[in-house]
């Protein structure tokens, strides 16, 4: 479980090929790392798979690298970090699992005196998930949705936002992780799944 609150983004400084997919190696941020313990990277929760002198490894599957932005990383990219939550940590953001429901291809960003916003495509298959002023996570960052059209919509970026994390300075077309609300995702596939009953139940009433 993560917050969506990015302070710290590292150097990607390999990305080979193994037997189970690919294996990332990143600079490693300060901090007294363990093996197994989870990291999201870009919002995607991966495993610690090797710890080396100031590097961190993670094994990424061909299934994760297909449904994330995680398969179009090389050496020199930049991404976003964040360990897991743990029991008494401030949580300023949203309840994120580091479960990727899938990519967004940035359409354009809307930048002037007054305002940063991104205006991103999500799969319509996400599009019942996005609700107005809710969260979600974009590459691992905690944002509300400030407007909905359909499957696209916008963030605010603000200061802040734009100095400690990449997404301000990312172009057209860039495919970021989405990470819909998880409340947002349970109550409507609930909704969906009792629907058929619920109608079947009141036909019964009517007739």
């Amino acid at each position: 479980m993560f917050t969506g609150i990015i302070h710290k983004t590292a150097s990607i400084l390999s990305v080979a090929p193994v037997p189970t997919g690919r294996r990332i190696t990143l600079a490693a941020p300060d901090g007294n790392h363990v093996l197994g313990e989870s990291i999201a990277v870009n919002g995607c929760c991966l495993t610690v798979a090797e710890i080396a002198e100031k590097t961190l490894s993670f094994d990424v599957i061909p299934e994760t690298l297909d449904k994330t932005n995680l398969g179009d990383l090389k050496s020199g990219d930049i991404v976003h970090i964040e360990r897991s939550l743990r029991a008494g940590d401030p949580i300023d953001g949203h309840f994120v699992q580091g479960h990727v429901d899938g990519t967004g291809k940035l359409l354009r960003q809307i930048a002037d005196e007054t305002q940063w916003r991104l205006r991103i495509a999500a799969p319509a298959s996400l599009s019942r998930y996005l609700i107005p002023k809710g969260s979600i996570a974009i590459d691992g960052v905690s944002l509300t949705l400030a407007s909905i059209e359909g499957n696209e919509f916008e963030v605010a970026l603000i200061p802040t936002t734009r100095a400690l994390t990449t997404l301000g300075k990312k172009q057209v077309n860039y495919r970021f992780n989405l990470e819909c609300d998880s409340m947002a995702k349970t109550v409507i596939s609930y909704l969906e799944r009792i629907r058929p009953v619920a109608d079947d139940w009141v036909g019964k009433v009517k007739t």
